[in-house]
C-alpha cells in the first residue's frame, strides 16, 4: 500500500497586510505573503542569509482560520502556518502559461503577539527591522 503526504509547516513574518478576494463563484479567500529567512555561515565564516517568500491562501470554508487572519493579522506579524503545497498554472494576457506555488493553509496561528493584540495594547511588539520585505527577521 502506497501512502502519500503533502504537508507544509512554516513559521515566518507577513510581508504585507492580508488581502481578501472573492471568486466569481462567491467564495472568499484571504491571501498573504509569508517570509522565512535562513541564516548560516559560509565556508569562510562569513554570515549569510536567504529569505524565501511563500504565497499563503486561506479559504472561507475554514471559517475560524479565515476570520482570525482577516481580523487580526497585519504586516510584520509572526505566524505559524500549516497546510498543503499546491501548484497551479494560469495564462497571462500575452498568452504565456505561468506556474505558481501556493500554500493552502489549514491552520494559521499567531506566534507571540499579533497585530490585533498590538493595536489593542497600543504598543509595538514587531522587531524594528521589519520595516520592509528585504529586512525580514529570521524565522525559527
Amino acid at each position: 500500500m502506497s501512502r502519500c503526504l503533502n504537508k507544509a509547516t512554516l513559521i515566518g513574518y507577513l510581508g504585507a497586510d492580508p488581502e481578501i478576494r472573492t471568486t466569481s463563484g462567491g467564495a472568499r479567500v484571504v491571501q498573504f505573503s509569508l517570509g522565512t529567512t535562513r541564516r548560516w555561515n559560509d565556508r569562510d565564516g562569513k554570515p549569510r542569509e536567504k529569505t524565501q517568500w511563500h504565497r499563503v491562501l486561506v479559504w472561507d470554508s475554514l471559517a475560524a482560520t479565515f476570520g482570525f487572519v482577516e481580523k487580526y493579522l497585519r504586516k510584520g506579524d509572526r505566524v505559524y502556518v500549516q497546510g498543503e503545497i499546491d501548484y497551479r498554472s494560469y495564462e497571462t494576457d500575452s498568452g504565456d502559461t505561468r506556474w505558481t506555488t501556493e500554500i493552502k493553509a489549514t491552520d494559521v496561528l499567531g506566534v507571540g503577539e499579533t497585530g490585533g493584540a498590538e493595536r489593542r495594547s497600543g504598543r509595538s511588539t514587531r522587531p524594528a527591522a521589519v520595516a520592509g520585505e528585504a529586512e525580514l527577521q529570521p524565522a525559527l
